[in-house]
């Protein structure tokens, strides 16, 4: 895995006085773990920030080696909620800081900053989200495959199963594998046995699965098997948590072709011959 080392990173930290940041929280999506996929908006936050609030189970250290020398590093992994928010409106209000509250993958996903951002509101803190790579997207790249392929599949769904967060009964999962589209199950390595057979009402037995374990990362593991095979495979492999799922007909080696660029297809930018 690559690491912002060198004339990179210290060029972006000597560029501070060009990115300047104002005393306010962004909450900044670090990608699933290559720090290579970090936004460029994400690197010159970190390059800049005065405090960055780091989720460290989740995320790898080497992203801190962006961070600035003297900034405040501080690691969340045993805190609640409780405990960070006060830190966060501290360091904002009295101490007129910039702070980049990171998370993985992608902010909009599974990051639990719902709540975050609903506090900071009340407590008339500024904040700005910067998206970040979503393991399916980072899945899809490693599998080198596209999940909406024209004539085959065209929808995906992005889900996790019930476990201790309960998922609502429109959104079940045996329902949502009722479209048989590109289906990515996240959080669901500890009720696999559970996800294989909601899936197998719908999806053939013999369907390719994409078993993604912390895709991203030095130690990625990723497992391709029929999905009867699912729940035997991650059990094998020891999965129980940070693990993605992709369900999905693009698995296969069924060839579709998009009309974008087909030569009978003309548009704003092409005209017909």
């Amino acid at each position: 895995m690559c690491s912002f080392k060198g004339e990179y990173t210290e060029n972006l930290k000597d560029k501070k006085t060009l990115y300047a940041v104002e005393p306010s929280v962004y909450i900044v999506g670090a990608g699933p773990g290559d720090p290579d996929l970090l936004t460029v908006k994400a690197q010159k936050l970190l390059a800049t920030a005065d405090v960055i609030l780091f989720a460290d189970s989740l995320i790898p250290e080497e992203i801190l080696e962006l961070c600035r020398e003297d900034a405040e590093i501080i690691k969340t992994a045993n805190q609640t909620l409780e405990e960070i928010l006060p830190m966060m409106i501290d360091r904002v209000r009295s101490q007129h800081k910039s702070l980049v509250r990171l998370h993985s993958g992608d902010p909009s996903l599974y990051s639990a900053i719902h709540e975050q951002m609903h506090l900071l509101r009340e407590a008339n803190i500024p904040f700005e989200v910067i998206p970040g790579i979503s393991a399916f997207q980072a899945a899809a790249a490693k599998l080198k495959v596209e999940l909406t392929v024209p004539g085959l599949v065209q929808t995906i769904i992005l889900t996790r199963i019930s476990g201790r967060t309960e998922v609502p009964a429109t959104e079940e999962l045996a329902s949502l594998a009722a479209h048989q589209a590109s289906l990515c199950l996240y959080l669901s390595a500890r009720h696999v046995e559970n996800a294989q057979a909601k899936l197998l009402e719908h999806y053939p037995a013999e369907t390719p699965i994409a078993i993604c374990f912390r895709i991203g990362w030095p130690d990625e593991k990723i497992r391709v098997v029929p999905l009867n095979q699912m729940a035997d495979c991650t059990h094998q492999e020891k999965l129980i948590r940070t693990t993605l799922y992709i369900i999905s007909p693009a698995l296969s080696t069924t060839k579709g072709r998009s009309r974008l660029y087909h030569p009978e297809h003309n548009h704003l930018f092409r005209s017909s011959h």
